[in-house]
């Protein structure tokens, strides 16, 4: 019986031994996006958005970049170094990177003067709007006064005079310099520890000069996937928008002799995750974010083929939070009033802050530990740390009394119900009528976004109950952009923001008040555009206003201070307790959901900020999948490290 057993163990062996040595690493690598995350420009200095940023991250190279702990890595520049305690930053340029078309035809050598093109381009108003502009304006020297410069010749009508600026006062008044073709130099407003963190985004993303001459502004602006040149690793070859766009490997690319790329990687565009799951299964794509119902089928039936191979993947960079609308406009362009004097009512958001208990929506995304996805601060965690290496994310949680458990930690059903009784009775005074009537848009060919959305209707209904607000879910066919967020649709969006570079600025820094480059502020709350006797009325109107006046003059104070990264943090920290004890947005979510891969996620960039971590670089692969005891051993070996 011993003898059978040891044939049998070894057989079993030889087998396993067979399965390992048949997988193979995966040299066309076959991706998905939903179709409602599809590219929407392929200027890469104007992107604030991630639908974007994780194609450009594969064709345009900045600076530097990062490797799977986050730490900062050469790219553009092989090395940088500041004498004067991080005021001035020297970049030192490779001498091999070069500017190739989508075919990969040899078009310049990249050199330290397409960095000025880049980011003239990013603070000219006339050029980039007011794009991506805050970084820099907080950072280098002079910025600010540039884009102020621009801006005022757009107001006075002298747009074309803006749109045809070339090097010449720009560097006059910009801290930012080409020593020679491969040695940048760049002057902060103060002493700045972090600013290479910037480098890793696209504010700081190169353009090539002559493209620029050829295209002019507005074209580069408008720039295609078959006009746009190429530093990076790929090359975009092929694209349909709403299908596939297919990415070849740049054969010129200066970083192929020392890191690993695939020959090709199709992105394709599909409906929803049940449709990418099928595709999964019939091997046509390499990697799958699991839908709450398909990891459901798969976790509870051992049997399945699937049960041993599903993964919890890493968190993303993204903190996501409710964003209200403070500006919401119905469908013939009139106010919402009733809805913008609701949410202008600072006890009627307060009764959503304690009220809603999120868990069954984190839920649709993890379902085995739904409060891995659980987020109570606006900041992503991860994205600076204290001198003594606590995560500024901590000093958050601390004044809001909060902390990570095994239950919904800031769920409080006797505040919830006393805001709601003081909102409905400030409210009714006011003329608002409940129950108060939420618009919320998904993607109307998207199943997994209904499903998802109904569990949300239902969590409010019996969170806060359909006597005081009613969800109504509607839908759009292909741009959220252009056919909700443009006409003010919306009563709230369910966002996620990740930084750019490593700083909580990143985040608050998109919500103060009456700042041009707040996005969130200007493209979705609206506050910017809110007139008191059109969408706020009375109480609520001074309420609103008091609280981001508040906001944002803290935001400043923390953003003043330079020279102390204990007391920035501790004063952003403050600001942002603020804005959340406020509920100006409330943050719910962060991502960390089950898949089915052939990748290993602990190769792959990992970083908190920046757009390096969507790069398809140094991915390891395995064309049979990885399992669940795969992920367990890379976790423990990365986490060793």
């Amino acid at each position: 019986m011993k003898k059978l057993l040891s044939l049998v163990l070894a057989v079993a062996m030889l087998v396993s031994m067979a399965a390992v040595a048949y997988a193979a690493p995966i040299t066309d690598f076959d991706d998905y996006q939903t179709q409602a995350n599809e590219i929407e420009t392929f200027c890469i200095q104007h992107s604030q958005s991630a639908v974007d940023l994780n194609v450009l991250s594969n064709c345009i190279d900045g600076l530097l970049t990062n490797d799977n702990h986050g730490n900062l890595q050469p790219a553009v520049a092989k090395e940088w170094s500041s004498e004067d305690g991080g005021k001035t930053w020297t970049f030192v340029l490779r001498d091999d990177v070069t500017w190739v078309d989508y075919e990969g035809n040899y078009m310049a050598d990249c050199v330290a003067e397409d960095f000025l093109w880049g980011l003239e381009f990013v603070l000219n108003a006339a050029k980039n709007e007011a794009a991506n502009t805050s970084m820099p304006i907080e950072m280098i020297a002079g910025a600010g006064d540039y884009y102020n410069y621009t801006e005022e010749l757009v107001k006075a009508e002298k747009t074309e005079e803006a749109m045809n600026l070339g090097l010449e006062t720009f560097l006059e008044m910009v801290g930012i310099e080409a020593v020679d073709d491969y040695t940048l130099v760049v002057t902060c407003v103060e002493p700045l520890a972090y600013f290479p963190t910037l480098t890793t985004y696209c504010a700081m993303s190169p353009i090539a000069g002559d493209l620029l001459a050829d295209l002019g502004a507005d074209g580069y602006y408008a720039v295609t996937y078959d006009q746009l040149w190429y530093n990076g690793p790929y090359t975009i070859t092929e694209y349909v928008a709403g299908n596939e766009k297919v990415f070849s490997k740049n054969e010129s690319w200066y970083g192929l002799d020392e890191n690993t790329v695939f020959d090709t990687v199709t992105v394709h565009m599909v409906e929803s995750l049940d449709v990418a799951y099928q595709l999964y299964q019939t091997g046509e794509i390499d990697h799958i974010n699991l839908s709450q119902s398909n990891l459901q089928t798969i976790y509870t039936d051992p049997s399945n083929p699937y049960h041993d191979f599903i993964t919890e993947y890493r968190p993303t960079k993204y903190a996501y939070s409710i964003h209200f609308c403070w500006d919401k406009l119905f469908e013939d362009g009139t106010p919402d009033l009733n809805w913008n004097t609701a949410v202008a009512n600072t006890a009627f958001r307060l009764a959503w802050y304690y009220g809603i208990d999120w868990t069954d929506y984190l839920a649709r995304t993890n379902a085995i530990n739904p409060l891995n996805c659980n987020s109570y601060t606006y900041t992503a965690r991860a994205v600076s740390t204290t001198t003594e290496g606590k995560d500024y994310t901590s000093l958050v949680l601390d004044r809001l009394g909060l902390a990570y458990t095994d239950s919904y930690d800031r769920l409080d059903a006797e505040k919830a119900a006393a805001y709601k009784a003081q909102a409905m009775e400030e409210l009714s005074a006011l003329g608002v009528t409940f129950p108060v009537q939420a618009d919320y848009y998904i993607s109307g060919s998207n199943q997994t976004a209904k499903d998802t959305a109904d569990t949300l209707k239902q969590i409010i209904s019996d969170c806060l109950g359909d006597d005081f607000v009613v969800l109504n879910i509607k839908t759009y066919v292909s741009s959220l952009s252009k056919e909700v967020r443009t006409p003010q649709l919306a009563s709230f969006y369910l966002n996620g923001w990740g930084a750019d570079f490593g700083d909580p600025v990143n985040f608050l820094g998109q919500e103060t008040y009456g700042e041009a480059n707040a996005y969130y502020s200007n493209t979705y709350s609206k506050v910017n555009k809110v007139v008191t006797d059109q969408t706020v009325i009375g109480e609520s109107a001074a309420d609103l206003f008091g609280i981001y006046m508040t906001f944002t003059q803290k935001v400043a104070n923390a953003k003043a201070i330079t020279d102390d990264q204990d007391a920035r943090l501790a004063a952003f920290a403050d600001a942002e307790t603020y804005y959340i004890e406020n509920a100006l947005a409330i943050p719910y979510y962060n991502e960390v959901g089950w898949q089915l891969t052939k990748v290993n996620d602990y190769s792959k960039i990992y970083c908190a900020y920046g757009m390096q971590a969507t790069r398809y670089v140094n991915w390891e692969t395995n064309d049979e999948g990885y399992t669940t005891a795969d992920y367990e051993a890379f976790k423990a070996a990365y986490e060793a490290e």
